[in-house]
């Protein structure tokens, strides 16, 4: 690891300017993710500014009756909240279905959003990689893929995102709110959060440099029976092949969300039109695939992941509907 410079300022505006005085700083909350990249000289930070002491760590009703969420919350204690429990099951199953115990209790709302991909080339420093060194190839595309992306990917980079979470809030639209570093607010919806790769892969969200997540907001309880599954290679402490996320409403109708086959949280809404009122789960996961997934490329190592997606996804209806 290589030596970098540290400070814990006590508001969001000495944070933010704090990250924008220091060129190559970082933002450090629970330290789950970067602390692991810096030990592999991945990350390479010269200041670390820690935000634990700026007091973002709330869960709040909003006035419209949605839950804001502030962006230290630690992942155990989202999971766990009664409020979250009761009235967005589907989050509280990602977060339990994600890293370990240990990893929850310290990993925060924020953080878990912004986590690097999980790439094995991404971590092979002798690999090229977009990501990690823009310009210099991806050597995943001609790799071993069948943990990689099959829609949403481009000609430089093929990665997935690593997160649950992510993919339970974008079932929920959430919005996640920011302050920069000139004292402004924002409100970016979560579908707008993420970006794709195409030739600059090395960008993975719409933040401007300072800009801080503050906290994520839900909007108002949707009701229906909330699914989370995730197929993995062990029980435990592993990242999805495949995940579906979804709220099924009585009447068959609902939203579908997809982890561990896209750059993004993966949720084509068009393709929603497919829960019809009274559809078999079988029939309602085939059309609804055929439509998120039209636009795959996969490679001979992953193709399995586009049916693998649609059997999971037939999973969580029969279940959801029964």
């Amino acid at each position: 690891m290589k030596p970098f410079t540290y400070e814990r300022p006590t508001t969001l505006h000495e944070a933010a300017a704090a990250v924008m005085r220091q060129p190559g700083a970082k933002f450090i909350a629970g330290g789950t993710n970067l602390l692991d990249l810096m030990k592999l000289q991945i990350e390479t930070p010269h200041h670390l500014v820690d935000v634990n002491g700026l007091g973002l760590e709330r869960i709040e009703l909003t006035p419209e009756g949605g839950l804001r969420v502030g962006a230290l919350v630690r992942n155990t204690d989202l999971a766990a909240n009664p409020r979250v429990r009761q009235d967005y099951g589907v989050l509280s199953r990602a977060l339990l279905a994600g890293a370990s115990g240990q990893l929850r209790n310290k990993a925060t709302t924020a953080g878990n959003l912004l986590q690097r991909t999980r790439c094995p080339y991404f971590y092979d420093t002798n690999q090229a990689c977009n990501k990690r060194q823009p310009g210099s190839g991806c050597s995943a595309i001609d790799g071993v893929t069948r943990s990689l992306g099959v829609v949403g990917t481009s000609t430089s980079c093929i990665a997935t995102h690593p997160s649950d979470m992510a993919v339970a809030m974008r079932v929920l639209d959430a919005t996640v709110e920011t302050a920069q570093a000139g004292g402004q607010r924002r409100r970016i919806p979560i579908a707008d959060f993420y970006r794709l790769p195409g030739n600059t892969p090395h960008i993975e969200t719409n933040l401007e440099p300072g800009e801080i997540v503050t906290s994520v907001t839900l909007p108002p309880p949707i009701g229906g029976v909330h699914m989370y599954h995730k197929v993995r290679d062990r029980a435990s402490y592993a990242f999805a092949l495949v995940s579906v996320a979804a709220v099924v409403q009585p009447d068959g109708t609902g939203r579908v969300a997809f982890g561990g086959v896209a750059p993004r949280p993966w949720r084509v809404e068009a393709a929603e039109a497919a829960l019809t009122k009274g559809a078999k789960g079988a029939e309602g996961a085939h059309a609804l695939a055929a439509s998120a997934f039209a636009e795959a490329r996969p490679t001979p190592d992953n193709a399995y992941k586009v049916a693998l997606a649609e059997r999971t996804l037939g999973a969580v209806l029969s279940e959801a509907r029964a």
